[in-house]
């Protein structure tokens, strides 16, 4: 999820959250409230800055979390998944996008359009 629609899904957010303690995660770190915030990563030459939705750990791996709910703005949606995707290949990570439902064809359609097919969806 894109910054501008923070507010917009926030109840989504501790959904996710909530749902991601009962399945075992720990370490839990998100962008909201009431949790430690993830590590952010600049843009090089710009002011965008780029910060996973929520990052936990299980069995000794970390995970990034990705919320894909509908947003206004796409390319920036895309351009964040692969960031963190990348990111993951390489340090050994897991990245996982968690969406529910009324949000499925949009992401399936985001993640054709990046052929991101190998990150794999929660639905909630």
């Amino acid at each position: 999820m894109i910054t501008q629609d923070k507010e917009h899904y926030a109840e989504e957010l501790n959904n996710s959250i909530q749902y991601l303690e009962n399945l075992g995660y720990d370490n839990i770190k998100a962008d909201t409230d009431g949790y430690e915030t993830p590590k952010s990563f600049l843009k090089i030459g710009s002011k965008i800055e780029v910060t996973p939705d929520i990052v936990a750990e299980k069995e000794g791996r970390k995970h990034i979390f990705d919320l894909s709910l509908k947003s206004q703005k796409p390319r920036l949606l895309k351009s964040k998944w692969l960031f963190l995707n990348t990111l993951s290949q390489l340090k050994s990570y897991r990245f996982r996008l968690i969406t529910k439902r009324g949000h499925y064809k949009f992401t399936n359609d985001i993640i054709n359009d990046i052929n991101l097919d190998t990150v794999k969806l929660l639905k909630i």
